[in-house]
């Protein structure tokens, strides 16, 4: 399958995530309530940290996230299938519960300007991720597809590089431009 496939499965599986996150009923939420409770606070350690920790911290989260996902996804692709759907239902949540509070406006302002670089880099990345571990998994089956686990590793990990890439000026809009927008 080619990478553009893998790409829109991404996209489609994190959507998916997204609806799911923004259509769960409220009474999940207050359920969920000490869990955002904690959020909140690790929220306040990243507000009293200077904005180069705090811009070095989310790189090197994010980064890590990716790498992680790549790395494990020849385990039956367990890890970006996850990823994908899970990050997709945590940003569907907290979108629905700042749309409780704030505008709609308020919510694009968090989300979009990082998000212009953050989203594609975390799609390539998962993509990537699907395409070498789903490689990975048909190769220990399958001998006539050992000779094309190198070159798709060659491939993904070109792909992965880019979205790391893309991961730079992510954490320098969430660092320096989304809290100017927010407050």
């Amino acid at each position: 399958m080619s990478y553009g496939r893998w790409l829109v499965l991404a996209v489609v599986l994190f959507g998916l995530g997204f609806a799911s996150g923004l259509s769960t009923p409220v009474d999940i939420v207050d359920f969920l309530g000490e869990d955002l409770a904690g959020l909140e606070e690790f929220a306040g350690l990243l507000g009293e940290m200077s904005q180069p920790a705090v811009l070095v911290f989310i790189f090197l989260k994010n980064l890590l996230a990716l790498v992680v996902s790549f790395v494990f996804s020849p385990f039956f692709v367990l890890v970006p299938l996850m990823a994908l759907v899970l990050n997709g239902g945590i940003l569907g949540l907290v979108s629905a519960l700042v749309l409780q509070e704030e505008s709609l406006g308020y919510l694009l302002s968090g989300v979009l300007p990082h998000g212009i670089f953050e989203l594609p880099a975390f799609f390539m990345a998962e993509a990537a991720s699907l395409s070498f571990g789903t490689a990975a998994v048909l190769a220990v089956f399958s001998p006539e597809r050992r000779k094309l686990l190198l070159p798709n590793l060659r491939q993904n990990v070109r792909y992965l590089a880019i979205a790391v890439a893309l991961l730079v000026p992510a954490a320098l809009i969430e660092t320096y431009i989304t809290p100017l927008l927010l407050d």
